[in-house]
């Protein structure tokens, strides 16, 4: 993770089924200076392996994806020490699915 006084940007990890919307957030995010894409995953089972590779600071998680979805993609890279910070996607109405990511992505 960066540290707090680094001018270094933010390393992102776009992980989302739909190549279009990673597109789009793509596009959106590398007009902010203080923000880099470092990976895109098109399906939660790649996730794992490109933090290893890239080693993001955060990690844009969609919650449905076919394979592995975000949310058993979120629970695996909480596993592991020194994870990435992971921010929810979604653009479905599905609480149980929202309030399981949140407890997902504090560690206890």
């Amino acid at each position: 993770m960066n540290d707090p006084g680094s001018t270094a940007p933010v390393r992102v990890l776009i992980a989302d089924d739909d190549p279009l919307l990673r597109a789009g957030l793509t596009m959106m995010l590398a007009g902010a200076t203080e923000l880099r894409i470092v990976a895109e995953a098109q399906d939660g089972s790649q996730v794992l392996p490109l933090v290893r590779q890239h080693r993001p600071d955060v990690v844009l998680m969609d919650i449905r994806m076919p394979n592995v979805d975000g949310l058993t993609a979120t629970e695996r890279l909480r596993a592991h020490p020194d994870s990435p910070e992971v921010i929810v996607l979604t653009t479905f109405d599905a609480d149980r699915h929202v309030l399981r990511a949140l407890v997902l992505s504090h560690r206890i």
